[in-house]
């Protein structure tokens, strides 16, 4: 199966967004009453967990949760039952763990090898909608408050003059396997700044303004590895809401063997076979993180040869 066609970490979710629920607030407040629906407290960017996993609220108890909440965010909704977010980061850590009936708060990074990824996907995408209200409490044009609607996926300024709309903005960024020209079974994994010494991952850099993929590809390689692509092939994307994060993954070719490193993005760079990959994955060191496209990219191509 192609990397395109298979469901990565925090995407293929199979909740509805109902985007027509969101502008019709008589219902959003019928349905937070409802006992089917559900509640998932969050604090600052962490999820709180009991001793079963992530805490689902209903009835009572997530009544109590959006009274002390920032915010109350509908996600949609899974089957007949809404699904609804609170931000309780106003909160001391314990305050909010004991009001949500919790053990604790946990990133959601860390629960993803345990949750079907369905339930992850629902979580990353509640910590990217409340990470962006707590971010955009003004207006970016003005400077007045701006305040929620659209069931928590909006949010206007309050300016006189202004009335901006606010929408999440998701910030695109590029990620590459680039492989040794003749194919020659070679891949190029770099050390980035602030990584521990042994640590190599594939290339990555934000998408600029006024740039396609594929030119982010080229200039992102050129720029941080000194290294010229060709054949870039889109492979695959990933939501990586953390915060707002899109990652588009690509192969490419290098026109030759030299990498120059710029020194302040990227530490090292060099080139591994795919038998010297294996040998660290003998030994213990991952492939990336296991929940990132980077693995995926790696896996894919190891198992080609």
């Amino acid at each position: 199966m192609d990397t395109a066609e298979r469901v990565l970490a925090y995407g293929g979710g199979s909740l509805d967004r109902a985007g027509p629920l969101r502008t019709d607030p008589t219902r959003l407040g019928v349905l937070l009453t409802e006992a089917t629906s559900v509640l998932l407290p969050m604090w600052r960017d962490r999820c709180l967990v009991d001793g079963h996993g992530p805490v689902r609220l209903s009835a009572e108890r997530a009544a109590l949760v959006r009274s002390a909440a920032g915010e109350t965010v509908f996600l949609g909704l899974d089957g007949e039952a809404a699904v609804f977010t609170a931000d309780l980061s106003a909160l001391p850590e314990r305050s909010a763990v004991e009001m949500a009936g919790a053990v604790r708060s946990v990133d959601v990074r860390a629960l993803v090898g345990r949750l079907e990824p369905g339930d992850a996907s629902v979580l990353a995408y509640a910590r990217g909608l409340l990470h962006w209200h707590r971010q955009q409490r003004f207006c970016g044009t003005c400077g007045a408050p701006a305040v929620a609607g659209g069931g928590g996926h909006l949010r206007t300024c309050t300016g006189t003059e202004c009335g901006r709309l606010l929408f999440p903005r998701i910030e695109p960024a590029v990620i590459v396997l680039v492989e040794a020209p003749a194919r020659s079974g070679r891949c190029l994994l770099a050390r980035h700044a602030g990584a521990a010494e042994d640590a190599y991952s594939t290339l990555a850099g934000f998408v600029e303004i006024g740039e396609s993929l594929e030119d982010a590809v080229r200039r992102e390689m050129g720029e941080e590895a000194g290294v010229t692509v060709t054949d870039v092939t889109y492979q695959g994307s990933q939501a990586w809401p953390f915060p707002a994060g899109l990652m588009v993954g690509f192969r490419a070719t290098a026109t030759s063997d030299e990498v120059r490193v710029d020194g302040e993005e990227l530490l090292e760079a060099r080139w591994f076979t795919r038998a010297e990959l294996r040998g660290r994955v003998a030994s213990g060191r991952p492939l990336g993180r296991v929940d990132s496209i980077d693995h995926r990219l790696l896996t894919d191509w190891l198992a080609e040869g």
